[in-house]
């Protein structure tokens, strides 16, 4: 499966889009939509560009997602698994509770185990709690 425009938009809603280079906070040069393949200071992109950064960043959270998960999904599911790994990577969802869940064909508790997910420095942060109920939405209802 690949991720559908639906699915982007809920990444770029939390994730946000930047068309200038920036520092990240560690040193990391970053544009887009987290996009850091070859980024330097005083890079520019337009909005095309960063769709395009975009969907080819998305693969590898795809491939792990059509990697890991063994139970049927819909669109909807697979697109919030998709912002998920996107956000924390292939190895959380692979060692995830969610996951088991998900592969016992446990739909409505693998959709609880997304929220979970919101907490960062040890501690809960908005931003990820909104982001989690968004994609558990995503997944039980196919609206974000």
């Amino acid at each position: 499966m690949q991720i559908s425009d639906a699915g982007l938009e809920l990444i770029k809603r939390f994730e946000g889009v930047r068309l200038s280079a920036y520092d990240d906070g560690v040193g990391v040069w970053t544009i887009g939509v987290g996009h850091t393949k070859g980024v330097k200071p005083g890079d520019v992109s337009t909005a095309e560009q960063v769709d395009q950064w975009l969907r080819e960043d998305a693969q590898e959270a795809e491939q792990a997602v059509n990697r890991l998960v063994r139970s049927p999904l819909s669109q909807a599911q697979f697109d919030a698994l998709v912002s998920f790994v996107f956000n924390l990577g292939a190895g959380a969802l692979e060692r995830s509770t969610l996951l088991k869940r998900l592969n016992g064909r446990d739909y409505d508790a693998a959709a609880n185990e997304f929220l979970r997910w919101n907490i960062a420095g040890g501690r809960v942060l908005a931003g990820l709690t909104k982001r989690r109920i968004a994609e558990r939405m995503l997944f039980l209802t196919g609206a974000a």
